[in-house]
């Protein structure tokens, strides 16, 4: 028991009080349950950011769950707009287009098969019966632009420029079924910035399994958001665990900082 105590309070002392990065009043959560610990026990691992082998991974920039217009906003559009989302993953996307650092999109599309599944989640079934992210087909772009599965407008310019990669979708919450960890691989890519939608679903399930494959990740926790609804807040169940488990979690004038002064 001694052993565990002086070990807790070694931990408290290696946090840092400050970081070379001053949090601007746009970075100050407005909730306090947001709030980052006045004495926390775990220490960041800080990751440094080179452009060899460091990507932007954004997850599903898409209109439903971005837009006044998109299906789940009324489930998240409280925390998208608390966050300022929108705008901070536009940040996040223009520093790393400027600073010539790969971009990985990792987008959420259901296709008409996948409304055939036999059995499905609460939270896939409520996808499905809403229509979130459905396309014409794997092929088919009718009535693509413009709907709640293609990208919000202010992306495209960066999502379309050479140097972001666009995986084949996900298809619940995480990675594991599609091309996301390969391109990255044979890209050379080892350090990521996670940012995108929705926090405690799939980028939380991103950050799981990208960590088990090895990779080092940043969480950039005001470019993300979750929903809030009657069961709890989605985005501070992934905050929480977000601090249990990343490298790092910072803000999105720290994350564009240091995108932009990286080796």
């Amino acid at each position: 028991m001694k052993n565990i105590i002086k070990l807790i309070a070694t931990a408290s002392l290696l946090v840092t009080a400050s970081t070379s990065f001053a949090q601007s009043a746009d970075d100050k959560p407005s909730k306090a349950a947001y709030a980052d610990p006045a004495q926390p026990m775990l220490s960041d691992t800080p990751m440094e950011i080179t452009k060899s082998d460091t990507a932007l991974v954004v997850i599903d920039p898409q209109i439903d769950f971005l837009s006044p217009e998109g299906v789940s906003w009324g489930a998240v559009g409280e925390s998208v707009t608390e966050h300022n989302v929108v705008q901070h993953l536009e940040d996040l996307f223009s520093a790393a287009n400027n600073s010539d650092m790969l971009t990985f999109v990792s987008p959420h599309y259901y296709y008409p098969h996948d409304h055939e599944w036999e059995f499905e989640g609460k939270l896939e079934k409520l996808m499905h019966d809403i229509k979130m992210f459905d396309r014409a087909g794997q092929l088919n772009t009718t009535g693509f632009e413009g709907s709640g599965a293609d990208w919000m407008p202010q992306y495209k310019q960066y999502i379309d420029s050479k140097n972001t990669i666009v995986s084949a979708p996900h298809k619940i919450y995480g990675p594991e079924q599609n091309d996301l960890v390969l391109q990255m691989r044979k890209r050379g890519i080892n350090k990521i910035i996670l940012a995108g939608m929705s926090s405690n679903l799939c980028v939380q399930a991103h950050m799981h399994e990208l960590i088990e494959q090895g990779f080092e990740v940043m969480v950039v926790r005001d470019a993300t958001a979750g929903a809030i609804i009657p069961e709890g807040d989605g985005y501070l169940a992934a905050l929480v665990n977000f601090r249990f488990m990343a490298s790092e979690v910072v803000y999105t004038s720290e994350a564009v900082e240091r995108i932009k002064t990286a080796r």
